[in-house]
């Protein structure tokens, strides 16, 4: 059981994909997705990161004052990523639904562009090497283009 997106372009688990999607957010130099609209939650045993600066910062009223205004313009909103074709990869729901085949290939561009700044190395588990789970998402991007098919989660 786990994530399976046609063209061959995932396979493994949820976990797995919402790790290689957070790194590519980071890489891309966008906000950590915990921070994102659908993603963002106050609870404090969340893995919000204000929630964890705020647990090391006990006493600091001035770090104390800045988190709790940075809390009020959450969470981030998607619509001001837009304008980049990985809003449709980050925020997609991670178990069904579809990606067109026009999107997947501008988002197998965006991800190349993305490539050399992933971490040549084995993350473990569904992902192993970044570059290497990031090419595969690219080839199977690029086949569902070519051949005018939507990338199907499932």
């Amino acid at each position: 059981m786990g994530l399976d997106i046609s063209h061959d372009t995932w396979h493994g688990a949820y976990s797995a994909f919402s790790s290689w999607r957070e790194k590519i957010a980071e890489v891309a130099g966008l906000p950590p997705l915990n921070l994102m609209e659908g993603f963002y939650s106050d609870d404090n045993f969340s893995m919000n990161p204000l929630n964890m600066i705020e647990a090391f910062s006990i006493g600091n009223e001035r770090v104390n004052s800045i988190i709790s205004e940075l809390k009020k313009s959450l969470p981030i909103r998607w619509s001001i990523l837009k304008p980049d074709v990985l809003y449709k990869l980050l925020y997609h729901s991670d178990c069904d639904g579809k990606i067109s085949w026009q999107v997947a290939g501008k988002l197998a561009n965006r991800l190349k562009e993305l490539l050399p700044l992933l971490p040549d190395e084995d993350a473990g588990g569904h992902i192993g090497n970044w570059r290497e789970k990031t090419r595969q998402f690219i080839k199977g991007c690029e086949k569902a283009y070519k051949n005018k098919e939507n990338l199907l989660f499932r």
